[in-house]
C-alpha cells in the first residue's frame, strides 16, 4: 500500500470513528450533552423550569381575567335588574299638563287627569282639570261638582253659575268679579268664572267660600293645586330616611320627588314591600315599606259652618195615598174617594204636569177639592210630573231642566197654583230623568225645595227603588234639601219587562229601603206600596220572532209576554173566574197563581191584605216616616184597617 492509499484508509477510519461517537451500545444515537447516565446540565434545567412557570402564570392570569369579566358582566346584569334607577319622571305627563296655562289638580290624594272625567268616546273633548288665568288658579266645573262640592251648578246654555243656599241662589256671570248672594250684590278682587267654549272654570278662593275645603298652590316644579275636601280618619306615617317617591312600586320606576327624614305622608295602599302614599305637596306615588315608621290613624278636621236646610217634619206617621186625577171631572169624586178610606193623613192628586219644553205647566188644581180634603182632616200634597202631560220623553225633560230660566218658570207657576188653591205641599214625581240630566234635575230639586220652604209648603220627592242605573237621582242630596223622600217600592216588573214577575216582591222592597237608608234618614223616608198587580200572559216565541230579536236583550227570553194592571178586588176575581186557587209564595211573600188558557200561560202575583201586611212589617221594623199607596180606588176596603194597625 503506497502512501496515498495509507492516507485514504486513515481518513476513512477517522470518519467511522466520528460517526460512531455519541451512539449507545445498542446503536441508537445519544442525546447531545448527555452524560453516561443521561442527566441534563444545570443551565438547561433552569431554563426549562422558567418556561413552565411562565406558561402556568399565563394560564392563571387568563382564568382570573375571565372570572373578572364574568363577574363584571354578572354584576352589571344584576344591577340592571335590581339596582335603583335615577330616572326622573316627566311631571307634565304625570299630571297630564298639555297647554302652557294648564294647572295640575290633586284632590283628596288623587291626581285628577283629563281622562278621569271622560265618558267613552268623549275623552278628547274633556277639558283640563285646572287652569291659570292672570295668576289666579281655577278648577274645571265638573271636577268641582264631582270631587269637591256638588252644589255648584253650571248652566252652559245661559252662561250662569249657581250655588244654592237654604234661602236662595248665589249667582255668578262669566267674566265678572261681582256676584249676587241671594239678594245682596258682592264682589271679589279676581274674576270668579272663566269659560273656554261651554267649559267653565271656577276660581279656587271662591269655591272655598262655600266649601269645607283647604288648598295649597305650588308653582314648582310644575304649577299645581293640592285640595282637601274630605275630612275624618286617615292613615299617616313618618319617613325614616331620605328616600325617593316613585311613580310605581319598584326601584326601576321613575322618581316623582324626594321626601326627607321625618316628613309625614298619607298612606293610601299597602302593596307588601311598597306603600302607595300621598305627599303634602301633591305627589301620589310609592315608597319602600321599610322607609316608613309610626303608621297611625289620624283625624283631620276643619272648622266650617255648613249651610243648614231646615225641613218641615210632621209629628205623626205619614199615610199618604196618591190620587190619579187625569181630568178636572175626576176632582168631583173626592168625597166619594175619601169616604172609602181610614187613617189617611195625606192625599196626593196628580194635578201638575209639564205642558211643553218651554217650562209651561198644566194644572188641574181645584180649591173645592182642597177644602173637602181639609174638612176630612187631610193635607193635600199636589203632584208635579214630567209625564201624562204635554211632554213624554227623556229628551224633553232634559230640554226643560237644563235651562235655569225654564226651571224658574216651572217653579213659579207651581208655587202660585199651590198658594192660590191653599195646597199644603208639593210632591215631585219626575220619572223621565236621564243620566245626563241628573245634575239639572237635582238642581231643580234644590231650587224647588227653597221655594216650598219659603212658602210653608211640604216638599216630598218620589223615587224609583235605588239601583246603580238611577244613582243620578242623588238620594243623599234629596235627603238634605227635601222634607220627605219617597221610595216607590213597586214596578219591579212592568209592562215593558221581558219576563213575567212580581210587581213588588218583599225582597224588592226590603232592598230598596236598606239602600235608601244609606243616604236618607229614616224619619224622612216614606215607602210606597202598590194597591195593584199585573196579570201576565206568555206564549212561546216563534222562530220568526226569535230571528227578528237576534242580537237584542229580548232574544235571551224564550216567551213573548203581555200584561194588564188590576186593582186588588179585580185581580182576585180574575183568579176565581179562572177556577184556580192561589198559593202562598214564601219567596215573594205573595199569593201566586198560574193556569193554561188561550194557547198560553197566565201568571199573577197577587197584592192583598196578606202581602201588604208583610210590607207594612218591614216599614215598621225600619221605623220609617210613613207609607204611601198607589193608588186610591185600586184597593180592597179591608186594607185600611190593616194599615191603621201599623201606621198609627
Amino acid at each position: 500500500m503506497d502512501e496515498r492509499e495509507r492516507k485514504g484508509a486513515a481518513s476513512r477510519r477517522a470518519a467511522v470513528s466520528r460517526s460512531s461517537r455519541g451512539r449507545r451500545p445498542d446503536g441508537n444515537a445519544q442525546r447531545p450533552g448527555a452524560g453516561a447516565a443521561g442527566s441534563k446540565r444545570p443551565g438547561a434545567r433552569r431554563r426549562s423550569s422558567r418556561a413552565r412557570r411562565r406558561r402556568r402564570n399565563n394560564i392563571i392570569r387568563c382564568l382570573i381575567l375571565l372570572i373578572l369579566v364574568a363577574a363584571a358582566a354578572g354584576g352589571f346584569i344584576i344591577w340592571q335588574r335590581y339596582g335603583s334607577s335615577d330616572e326622573r319622571a316627566d311631571l307634565n305627563k304625570y299630571y297630564g299638563l298639555e297647554a302652557e296655562n294648564d294647572l295640575a289638580v290633586v284632590v283628596n290624594n288623587e291626581v285628577v287627569r283629563k281622562e278621569d272625567n271622560a265618558e267613552g268616546d268623549q275623552a278628547e273633548a274633556v277639558a283640563s282639570p285646572g287652569k291659570i288665568y292672570d295668576g289666579q288658579y281655577y278648577i274645571e266645573y265638573s271636577v268641582v261638582r264631582e270631587r269637591i262640592n256638588k252644589r255648584f251648578y253650571w248652566d252652559s246654555n245661559e252662561n250662569v253659575l249657581l250655588y244654592t243656599l237654604p234661602s236662595g241662589n248665589v249667582t255668578v256671570e262669566v267674566g265678572s268679579s261681582e256676584y249676587t248672594d241671594i239678594t245682596e250684590r258682592k264682589s271679589e278682587d279676581y274674576i270668579i268664572l272663566k269659560t273656554e267654549g261651554k267649559t267653565a272654570y271656577i276660581a279656587l278662593p271662591f269655591i272655598q267660600k262655600y266649601t269645607n275645603m283647604e288648598y295649597t298652590a305650588y308653582d314648582t316644579p310644575v304649577a299645581r293645586a293640592v285640595i282637601t275636601s274630605q275630612w275624618g280618619s286617615v292613615q299617616t306615617a313618618e319617613i325614616k330616611r331620605d328616600t325617593a317617591v316613585r311613580y310605581q312600586g319598584g326601584v326601576k320606576s321613575p322618581i316623582l320627588t324626594e321626601v326627607k327624614k321625618s316628613d309625614k305622608v298619607t298612606v293610601l295602599e299597602d302593596e307588601d314591600n311598597w306603600m302607595k302614599v300621598g305627599t303634602a305637596d301633591g305627589f301620589i306615588g310609592y315608597v319602600k315599606t321599610s322607609a316608613l315608621r309610626d303608621v297611625t290613624e289620624e283625624e283631620i278636621l276643619r272648622d266650617f259652618e255648613e249651610p243648614v236646610y231646615t225641613n218641615i217634619s210632621k209629628e205623626y206617621t205619614i199615610n199618604m195615598a196618591w190620587h190619579n186625577v187625569s181630568n178636572s171631572d175626576a176632582n168631583g169624586y173626592i168625597l166619594e174617594t175619601i169616604a172609602r178610606t181610614k187613617g189617611l193623613t195625606t192625599i196626593a192628586p196628580t194635578w201638575f204636569s209639564l205642558e211643553d219644553t218651554e217650562g209651561n205647566v198644566t194644572s188641574l188644581a181645584d180649591s173645592d177639592y182642597v177644602n173637602y180634603a181639609h174638612q176630612s182632616g187631610l193635607e193635600v200634597w199636589a203632584v208635579l210630573r214630567d209625564f201624562h202631560g204635554g211632554i213624554s220623553s227623556y229628551d224633553e225633560t232634559y230640554e226643560v231642566l237644563s235651562y235655569t230660566s225654564k226651571r224658574t218658570k216651572v217653579i213659579n207657576q207651581v208655587i202660585a197654583e199651590a198658594l192660590q188653591n191653599d195646597i199644603d205641599g208639593i210632591n215631585l214625581d219626575f220619572e223621565l230623568v236621564s243620566t245626563a240630566c241628573g245634575e239639572h234635575y237635582i238642581q231643580f230639586v234644590r231650587e224647588l225645595s227653597v221655594k216650598c220652604r219659603q212658602n210653608g209648603l211640604v216638599f216630598s220627592v218620589d223615587n224609583y227603588v235605588p239601583q246603580p242605573y238611577n244613582a243620578h237621582y242623588d238620594l243623599e242630596e234629596q235627603g238634605a234639601v227635601a222634607d220627605y223622600v219617597v221610595i216607590m217600592g213597586y214596578d219591579e216588573h212592568t209592562d215593558g219587562s221581558y219576563e213575567a214577575g212580581s210587581v213588588a216582591s218583599i225582597g224588592y222592597l226590603e232592598d230598596g229601603i236598606t239602600t235608601a237608608l244609606e243616604s236618607v234618614p229614616a224619619d224622612k223616608l216614606v215607602a210606597g206600596v202598590p194597591f195593584f198587580t199585573r196579570l201576565w200572559f206568555e206564549t212561546p216565541k216563534t222562530e220568526e220572532e226569535l230571528a227578528q230579536e237576534e242580537g237584542t236583550e229580548a232574544a235571551a227570553y224564550p216567551n213573548k209576554i203581555t200584561s194588564q194592571a188590576y186593582g186588588m178586588s179585580e185581580a182576585a176575581s180574575v183568579v176565581e173566574n179562572a177556577g184556580v186557587q192561589a198559593e202562598w209564595d214564601e219567596n215573594t211573600k205573595q199569593n201566586y197563581a198560574q193556569w193554561e188558557a188561550d194557547g198560553g200561560t197566565y201568571r199573577i202575583w197577587l197584592e192583598d191584605t196578606r202581602s201588604l201586611e208583610e210590607k207594612l212589617k218591614v216599614i215598621r221594623e225600619n221605623d220609617l216616616a210613613g207609607v204611601a199607596e198607589w193608588s186610591l180606588g185600586m184597593e180592597d176596603s179591608a186594607v185600611w184597617d190593616l194599615i191603621l194597625q201599623y201606621v198609627n
